[in-house]
């Protein structure tokens, strides 16, 4: 059963996160969240309120449903790692600076103006683009921190 719990369970939490981040969340939390001060941090701290709210409310009837017993430490412990990550990664100068330190820096500017290469219209300006390293390094993390909540959920 645990195999099959953990897919369930990623699976939530995995949908979960993609309607939290990208319907649930406010554009004032979007814009806030990254600012240096308290504004920031209340508005990533909303966010990933929202967030883990989204997620619970899509995996309790998934559980409930496929007839999963799942621990309420297990659900804190996932879900709690998966909130303070996702948290710091939010606050974008943590994420930017475990990009530098990891050698993609150019990557994480990737599709924004600060890009060696960045994309410009026939005016010479900048370009806007459907996506930015930033943006691919962000969810590609946050799918890291699923993952890992996820084993927590299905297995303690």
């Amino acid at each position: 059963m645990t195999v099959s719990m953990f897919a369930a369970v990623f699976i939530a939490l995995f949908v979960g996160h993609s309607v939290g981040d990208h319907w649930v969340q406010t554009s004032c939390q979007s814009g806030d969240k990254g600012k240096p001060d308290w504004t920031g941090r209340l508005a990533g701290a909303r966010h990933v309120a929202t967030l883990t709210a989204t997620k619970l409310a899509l995996l309790l009837p998934v559980a409930f449903l496929l007839g999963l017993h799942l621990s309420l430490l297990g659900l804190v412990a996932g879900l709690g790692v998966d909130a303070v990550t996702h948290w710091w990664a939010d606050r974008r100068s943590t994420l930017a600076w475990l990009a530098r330190v990891t050698g993609k820096a150019e990557f994480y500017s990737l599709g924004t103006a600060a890009h060696p290469a960045h994309p410009v219209t026939a005016e010479g300006k900048p370009a806007a683009t459907l996506g930015t390293g930033a943006y691919a390094l962000d969810q590609s993390f946050h799918h890291l921190w699923l993952l890992i909540a996820s084993v927590l959920i299905a297995t303690v």
